[in-house]
């Protein structure tokens, strides 16, 4: 497996992908409105993507169709931009993936519209705090398998399950690089593979089931549920090893 290190000025090419894909984010959640279609905050996403100088990613990503992954209450991951308008207590999950000269961003985020039950607040605040509790106990020298381990504990401490069979990556010249960062202990002990680097970049990415991890993907092909039926969340970041810890790259400047 051979893992990017990043030289300090390649480490500035993906912040200045990542800090478009915050900035996306963050203008989309505040329209994730009550009426709103998905194909408006996909239209919305691929415009204000291209206004700030970058390439929307995902789009023909895999055969992917659209801009922006639009995943709506049960959808966890890689929900497709419909027709569907959202309603009062939905929650939905955006992903969204850029490209600036050759270098990636990638990050992701649950919000709800309108007014939102206890339990789907709760969904939501798992998987930010899942994540920002894998960025803060990274150090350089512990291994991703320790890392995943560690994140899948505190998923289920909680109540929760991590969603099997899709994981966090690494990002580079490549939307999708080595090493693959699943949230829970695949394979063998926590001690062992590879070991976490400075100037490495990847991204970390909890995928929140209530009761079951398994995962089921619906008939268009890439929306993914769980098996349970119930309402999943998800939270992305873009870190780099800088200094022995992880720094979030994908946030506004």
């Amino acid at each position: 497996m051979a893992i990017p290190i990043r030289k300090p000025a390649e480490i500035e090419k993906l912040r200045k992908a990542n800090v478009v894909v915050a900035k996306t984010l963050n203008y989309l959640a505040k329209e994730c409105k009550p009426g709103v279609s998905l194909q408006e905050i996909d239209r919305m996403g691929e415009e204000y993507i291209r206004s700030l100088g970058a390439r929307p990613s995902f789009k023909g990503l895999y055969g992917f169709p659209a801009a922006v992954c639009t995943s709506v209450n049960e959808v966890i991951i890689h929900g497709i931009p419909t027709e569907y308008c959202l309603q009062e207590g939905d929650i939905i999950g955006l992903d969204i993936g850029t490209e600036v000269d050759g270098w990636y961003g990638d990050a992701a985020l649950t919000v709800g519209v309108g007014k939102i039950s206890k339990q789907d607040e709760a969904l939501i605040q798992i998987a930010k705090d899942t994540l920002y509790f894998a960025i803060e106990i990274i150090r350089a020298g512990m291994r991703f398998k320790e890392l995943s381990f560690e994140i899948e504990k505190y998923i289920k401490a909680r109540g929760y399950q991590p969603l099997h069979g899709f994981c966090g990556h690494g990002i580079g010249k490549k939307p999708h690089e080595e090493p693959e960062i699943p949230n829970y202990l695949e394979h063998g002990s926590p001690k062992s593979g590879p070991k976490i680097k400075e100037g490495m970049v990847f991204c970390l990415e909890p995928m929140i089931c209530q009761k079951l991890g398994t995962p089921k993907i619906l008939e268009d092909k890439w929306s993914v549920v769980s098996e349970d039926g119930l309402r999943g969340s998800h939270y992305e970041h873009t870190v780099a090893i800088i200094g022995g810890r992880a720094e979030i790259l994908s946030k506004e400047d």
